[in-house]
C-alpha cells in the first residue's frame, strides 16, 4: 500500500488540538462531558488529525 501523506490544514489541526486540550483539562478539573469520555475523545482527536494527513485538502 502506498500512502500519500500531506500536512493537515490549519483548521483540522486546531480542531484536533482543541479536543485534546479540553480532554487534558477535563482530567485535571472535572468537566462533565470531557472527564467521562476522555479516552474516546482523545481517539477522535487523533483520528481527525490522521484523516487530515491522509486525505488531501481536509
Amino acid at each position: 500500500m502506498n500512502f500519500s501523506l500531506s500536512a493537515p490544514r490549519r483548521e483540522t489541526f486546531l480542531v484536533s488540538a482543541i479536543i485534546a486540550i479540553l480532554v487534558v483539562i477535563g482530567m485535571i478539573v472535572p468537566l462533565p462531558f470531557f472527564t467521562s469520555y476522555a479516552l474516546g475523545l482523545l481517539l477522535i482527536a487523533y483520528l481527525v488529525l490522521a484523516a487530515g494527513a491522509l486525505i488531501d485538502g481536509l
